[in-house]
């Protein structure tokens, strides 16, 4: 439980100023304000969105395909490899438009 509100802290603090839907008129280009990836595999999750209590909406990459859709942070904080919680915040990300990230590698 301590890591899901650790995640969830973590995301809220970089999304306060982007409640859900407060983006639907940006013409595909919001602004991405977190950076989730999981540490032990693929994903990557760019966030733009957040209700303030556990769903966020943003742009994932790296599964078997790239979408922009909901994400219960919740359930991604329970995720777990050999024991120890694998989805991570990028510390290091700039927040920046959609169209402005950096391509993927």
């Amino acid at each position: 439980m301590q890591q899901q509100n650790k995640l969830i802290e973590a995301v809220a603090a970089r999304l306060k100023d982007y409640p859900l839907y407060s983006q639907e008129d940006s013409a595909g280009n919001p602004m991405i304000a977190a950076r989730l990836f999981n540490a032990a595999g693929s994903g990557t999750w760019y966030l733009s969105e957040f209700d303030g209590e556990r769903i966020a909406f943003g742009y994932v990459t790296g599964l078997d395909y790239d979408e922009w859709g909901y994400v219960d942070l919740q359930e991604m904080a329970a995720i777990q490899f050999s024991g120890w919680h694998c989805i991570e915040v990028d510390l290091h990300f700039t927040p920046c438009r959609f169209l402005d990230l950096p391509p993927s590698t």
